[in-house]
């Protein structure tokens, strides 16, 4: 079994489902199993593009988990693309590559699929600064064993969403989004949560904006 859901295995990646980039631990590695950048993290970060579009919508959040790299690139595609600012989900307690080999029996994400309980993923911060200001936010993960990597679940949960649209995306080889979104919505337990989009470890140019623009938000 792979760590992410219906995603086919990388070569030294761990998760991959929905996010080839370590998003995925189990048989994909979109986002791939490996180590978690700090770069950025605990703080939400306003995107730099050269003349950077001013929301429609309000103000844009940009939150996301990246394992490997690929979900983080996503993120910052949407946020050029948006003007939003950023902010990267980051565990106390980062993964190192050994913890996200999905292969080992004994690797700590193989441990934390096998045990629910292992799951509740202490966060840096869990709450991005002045959070209430943000009118829509994105939610990036890449998919473990057919679930959004769980360091997502806590700034899910633990985060009050209302009048406020949520969009997630994820990145995978070639699982499918799946219920991801329905389970996360269901763990927020509030908030407009729309569809959301999966994307491969390295979409193609255009892909991602064309997708945002779509939102018309």
């Amino acid at each position: 079994m792979g760590l992410l859901a219906g995603a086919t295995m990388t070569t030294g990646g761990l998760l991959s489902a929905c996010a080839s980039n370590g998003e995925g631990a189990a048989s994909q590695s979109a986002d791939g199993l490996g180590v978690v950048s700090s770069s950025g993290a605990n703080q939400a970060v306003q995107a730099d593009p050269a003349t950077p579009p001013q929301p429609v919508g309000g103000k844009v959040l940009v939150a996301y988990y990246s394992a490997q790299g690929h979900t983080r690139a996503v993120a910052e595609r949407i946020a050029a693309a948006t003007g939003g600012d950023i902010f990267e989900i980051t565990p106390e307690n980062p993964y190192s590559d050994a913890d996200l080999d999905w292969r080992d029996d004994n690797s700590r994400v193989t441990r934390e699929h096998d045990d629910q309980s292992l799951r509740d993923i202490v966060l840096s911060q869990v709450t991005p600064d002045a959070f209430e200001e943000y009118e829509t936010v994105f939610v990036g993960y890449p998919v473990w064993w057919q679930m959004a990597a769980w360091p997502v679940n806590r700034f899910v949960r633990d985060n009050d969403f209302v009048r406020k649209t949520v969009i997630p995306f994820c990145t995978s080889t070639s699982s499918s989004m799946g219920s991801t979104r329905q389970t996360l919505e269901q763990l927020a337990g509030s908030g407009e949560w729309l569809d959301g989009q999966r994307f491969g470890e390295n979409p193609q140019d255009g892909m991602v904006e064309d997708w945002v623009e779509s939102l018309n938000i």
